[in-house]
């Protein structure tokens, strides 16, 4: 195996198990896609998936399904893929210049603010930080249609925070770590409004103010090296529960 595709799917293994120890996984479901480097592939866009029926602890390096954009596999693996998962993750690889990795989760408090009419408000820390990063596709039911790709590419924009309306949250990124970043920082914040919003009206923070915040953070900026270091430390935390994961 290329020492690219090692690197590569140790990474994203480790960020399944880092999803499983946040509270992220929902069961057998949901997805974290990573592209995989022309050096693997000669070009062709592929990707790697999760194993459908797997849970997020039993996901490794080894086990992890390689597919390109039609969702068909590359090379032998006994596990199946789930259409729902290459669908959409599919299309923001193909159509979205940079995007080298696509997060998606089914949180409680994503999934709330997904269903407010108003979707995230600019009222903390964190959806401040998000300012003009932030898009909305509605709701067409379970993604399994192909034909909804263009639409979610035509409302993503070049906005790598994503609420999918009465669905749930998606992030990506020009790597895994900054895509983490940025769908931690979603996460956050609807956190911090769902608490808020249990007590009562939300005091909100002015546009001059949300806009210097996102300029002035660092969190999703690779060159300064934020991602990197965040989700390392989570690797390293999750070495310490179980590194099985590594496994090829």
């Amino acid at each position: 195996m290329h020492p690219d595709e090692i690197a590569a799917r140790r990474e994203l293994a480790a960020c399944y198990r880092i999803f499983a120890m946040l509270g992220w996984d929902e069961l057998i479901y949901n997805h974290i896609t990573v592209r995989l480097p022309d050096s693997v592939t000669g070009g062709e866009k592929q990707f790697l998936i999760n194993p459908f029926g797997l849970h997020y602890e039993e996901v490794t390096a080894a086990n992890l399904v390689r597919i390109n954009v039609r969702g068909e596999k590359v090379g032998d693996s006994p596990h199946p893929v789930n259409p729902a998962g290459f669908v959409v993750h599919a299309a923001i690889h193909d159509g979205l210049e940079g995007a080298h990795c696509v997060m998606h989760t089914h949180t409680t408090a994503g999934m709330g603010v997904a269903c407010l009419e108003g979707g995230l408000s600019q009222s903390n820390f964190y959806s401040a930080q998000l300012h003009g990063m932030v898009a909305y596709h509605d709701f067409e039911g379970i993604t399994i249609h192909a034909d909804e790709g263009p639409r979610l590419l035509q409302s993503i924009g070049s906005r790598k925070a994503v609420i999918l309306r009465n669905h749930g949250l998606l992030s990506w990124g020009s790597s895994l770590p900054q895509a983490f970043a940025v769908l931690w920082t979603l996460q956050r914040a609807c956190d911090v409004q769902l608490a808020t919003l249990s007590m009562g009206a939300p005091r909100m923070i002015d546009e001059a103010t949300a806009a210097r915040c996102n300029t002035d953070s660092l969190t999703f900026n690779d060159d300064h090296g934020g991602p990197r270091d965040v989700f390392d430390h989570l690797v390293r935390r999750v070495n310490r529960i179980d590194s099985s994961y590594l496994d090829l």
